[in-house]
């Protein structure tokens, strides 16, 4: 229960927050933007038709065809945030801020965007458009759903040139990658995560100190040096960017002549980081 009233919070503040970025700074300057949510901005422009009425109504086929390629959970949870978009899209209509520096407004729309939707979609929804056919190429292509979400986004932000004109077509692409920044940062969490692979002759030793100090799992592989052949057990830890530091000083105490290697990691599912679900 905890969790999904957790959930109902990030899709809440998603759903609001990337409202604002439409209404607060897309539409006064003339912008544009990706998805439906592009596709009914070039609607009001044309014609001055609601933008949250017309994202629910398009939205709503969108769902019908997505609902075969997303679990349960990730279908209710875009309706819900659907719903709650197309909501506040109508409530924050006519809120506005006094600014006329375009480009630091096309900033703060891309940084809203990419909030809303990282919050909704780490919450395990999506604003259906566009951000379901990403979460679709992410399940069976293993496409990025940040990058994803650029790419279909991309082509229909093409589409209203001849609407908004090539000058606000430029800022608008710089907010929507602005967004897929922002977007992929919230989506894969505050503190970035480590693979560090550690080769050395008291693995057990630092093994021990790894668990007992760091609190965190330790994997062993079998290896062997190609010229000497001679087997070593190969240690595999993920970690916080923030224990790096710890790591690093564990192994010095250990073993200083020890062989790390440290990657960056995207995505860790497991026990003590994401569920594989999100």
């Amino acid at each position: 229960m905890k969790k999904r009233i957790y959930d109902m919070i990030l899709l809440t503040v998603g759903a609001f927050l990337f409202a604002l970025a439409v209404n607060l700074f897309i539409i006064p300057n003339n912008l544009g933007e990706g998805g439906v949510t592009g596709v009914t901005i070039i609607l009001y422009y044309l014609f001055q038709w609601s933008p949250g009425l017309v994202n629910l109504v398009i939205n709503s086929f969108l769902i019908l065809i997505g609902y075969r390629f997303l679990d349960k959970t990730s279908i209710v949870y875009t309706i819900i945030a659907v719903a709650l978009n197309s909501l506040f899209l109508h409530l924050t209509e006519g809120w506005r801020i006094e600014s006329n520096e375009i480009v630091v407004n096309a900033v703060f729309a891309g940084v809203l965007v990419g909030v809303g939707l990282g919050l909704i979609i780490r919450a395990g929804g999506t604003t259906a458009g566009t951000a379901i056919l990403a979460r679709i190429t992410h399940k069976y292509l293993d496409w990025n759903i940040s990058y994803g979400l650029l790419f279909f986004d991309l082509i229909v932000a093409f589409s209203s040139l001849f609407i908004i004109g090539p000058e606000r077509l430029m800022l608008t692409i710089i907010a929507l990658y602005i967004g897929t920044k922002v977007m992929d940062f919230i989506i894969e969490g505050l503190n970035p995560k480590k693979a560090v692979t550690i080769i050395s002759s008291h693995q057990d030793a630092i093994a021990e100190k790894v668990i007992t100090v760091m609190d965190r799992g330790v994997t062993v592989l079998s290896g062997h040096g190609y010229y000497t052949k001679t087997p070593k057990e190969v240690l595999y830890i993920v970690i916080s960017k923030q224990e790096v530091s710890v790591l690093k000083k564990i192994v010095r105490k250990e073993d200083p002549n020890a062989f790390i290697t440290i990657h960056d990691v995207r995505d860790v599912f497991g026990e003590g980081f994401l569920e594989l679900s999100k």
